[in-house]
């Protein structure tokens, strides 16, 4: 098998704006490749100058924009989203305000290419669900608007596994396999969502033939806490060998939060965390 990759999610930085510093942070730290969170109070992908800004920082620091994160919010603060957009709102005006913010961030790959956009279908458990949200088939026609959109710059879209009705591991692969049926679209298995779910072996047993991406992050089975591997009750062994086992050789993307911690400290730990997990491959 090929060594494995592993990047970090600006996530680690959600809270403020992304900097220069904290790319050559997330270098030293033997990371080769980000997902950056299009949330425009942390990068303001509608302004030329950030994009071009971006562009130099990952340039100067050697690392790879492996995936962007659709929007989702308008801004967070304090750990607590500020304003939402929903693919999957029932409400048409709303509906393409999403899709019209993530092509907007999509726009980011004509300056800096990317391999996927990681997209949720609606509103996830947790947060506020406005009502009409979450509807399968304003999820599906914003899909198909979105990987139209997203194939004119290369890049393809992964449905994100999360606690709400529409992206269970199995409700991802039954959209995928019907009602999407044709359309090029994958998944990005999130581990720490999956735990809140299911056992998470078995949501990777389950994704097996659409996974193109992952995020990987911890917690105890209650809340999404993204805290780091090892952090919380998944049980990584088991995690990692089903992944092997099902032949995936891509990108394991930490997707961690700062949690108050200083966000070196908390590098320091995925350093640790990210030799811990290549160590339960197999090597053949």
């Amino acid at each position: 098998m090929p060594d494995r990759r592993f990047g970090v999610s600006t996530h680690l930085f959600h809270n403020r704006r992304l900097t220069r510093d904290d790319l050559v942070e997330v270098a030293a730290h033997g990371f080769d490749a980000v997902e950056v969170f299009a949330t425009r109070s942390h990068f303001d992908y509608r302004d030329p100058a950030a994009v071009s800004e971006l562009r130099e920082w990952l340039n100067d620091t050697h690392l790879t924009l492996h995936s962007l994160h659709a929007p989702v919010m308008d801004a967070m603060r304090g750990g607590q989203w500020v304003g939402s957009f929903s693919i999957a709102s029932g409400d048409e005006p709303r509906r393409k305000a999403a899709v019209e913010e993530t092509q907007a961030a999509l726009g980011l790959a004509a300056s800096i290419p990317f391999q996927y956009l990681v997209l949720h279908l609606g509103m996830p458990n947790g947060q506020r669900i406005p009502a009409g949200d979450n509807q399968p088939d304003a999820a599906r026609r914003s899909v198909v608007e979105l990987v139209d959109a997203a194939a004119t710059v290369n890049v393809k879209v992964a449905l994100e596994v999360m606690p709400n009705a529409l992206s269970g591991a199995d409700a991802l692969v039954h959209a995928i396999e019907e009602s999407l049926d044709g359309v090029d679209v994958g998944i990005c298995l999130d581990y720490g969502h999956a735990h809140l779910m299911t056992a998470v072996a078995d949501a990777v047993e389950t994704v097996a033939g659409h996974l193109w991406t992952t995020h990987i992050h911890d917690n105890n089975g209650k809340r999404d806490d993204h805290l780091v591997p090892y952090a919380g009750s998944i049980n990584w062994d088991e995690a990692m060998m089903t992944t092997q086992k099902i032949g995936y050789d891509g990108m394991l993307m930490f997707e961690v939060g700062a949690g108050g911690a200083d966000a070196v400290d908390v590098l320091k730990r995925l350093a640790r965390a990210r030799e811990r997990l290549a160590a339960t491959f197999v090597t053949f």
